[in-house]
């Protein structure tokens, strides 16, 4: 299926690894003409070089710290100086915050509200009326679960993005401009490999009693998602938020 995606403009956030690069690969391999952004800036130049080999395409890197309140205005400015518009926003930056004793501090909620919530709509405010100004546009928010299992400072922003992108997706509709959440499962990444279940048994003990197909997912199970949802193709899916693991949800709502 051709994806209609040649030469639109992508900005992707928190690409330097796991779903974000993976999105930001793929989104490459269609043709989009591509921005990165993240915290990190030698793997963002690593992850720039990889596409680059790949296609021939090397897309423009920013290093930035997207909760600054200064970040939306400055990587709004790069992108159009460079490419002149912005058609999709793949907002992926955020992460998990548990919270290790008591009910946590004003501070730790706050930071979790500014990284997972805060950030991307700040962001998606201040470029969307390239989008508007073009007719077409697309937002994807990547946000998690809402089925708390422990406490944690980035399950209530989750809840937080997905009314904000349905309220967002009926104001905007008819520019041309869709508004969608996919919410990973677990997938393989920097922060499950790494932090979460760190041995392969961990790993499979997991799968093996949450994930109903019974294996962790890779990035690009949910970068697969992300893209067709940024895509022409898909005029007519908006304000929704599709999950994308492994059946894990206990709630079919």
């Amino acid at each position: 299926m051709d994806l209609q995606l040649t030469d639109k403009v992508a900005l992707v956030t928190g690409a330097s690894r796991g779903i974000g690069r993976a999105i930001a690969r793929l989104l490459n391999e269609e043709g989009c003409r591509l921005a990165i952004v993240g915290r990190r800036k030698q793997l963002l130049e690593e992850a720039a070089d990889e596409l680059a080999k790949s296609t021939g395409r090397r897309p423009l890197v920013l290093a930035d710290d997207i909760t600054d309140r200064d970040a939306p205005r400055r990587i709004k400015t790069a992108v159009l100086d460079a490419f002149g518009r912005l058609d999709i926003l793949i907002n992926n930056a955020g992460g998990s915050r548990p919270i290790k004793g008591g009910f946590g501090t004003p501070e730790e909620w706050e930071e979790g509200m500014r990284l997972n919530f805060d950030a991307g709509r700040n962001l998606a405010h201040t470029v969307i009326e390239s989008m508007q100004a073009h007719k077409f546009g697309r937002i994807i928010n990547l946000t998690g679960t809402e089925e708390p299992v422990g406490f944690n400072a980035a399950i209530p922003p989750n809840g937080a993005v997905t009314i904000w992108s349905k309220l967002l997706s009926g104001v905007v509709a008819k520019d041309g401009i869709t508004v969608n959440c996919v919410s990973p499962g677990i997938v393989h990444s920097e922060q499950i490999d790494e932090r979460v279940f760190p041995t392969l048994q961990e790993q499979q003990d997991w799968a093996q009693t949450a994930i109903p197909v019974g294996y962790i997912g890779e990035a690009e199970d949910v970068a697969l998602m992300a893209v067709f949802l940024s895509s022409p193709r898909a005029r007519y899916i908006t304000g929704e938020v599709i999950y994308v693991d492994g059946g894990s949800k206990r709630y079919p709502h």
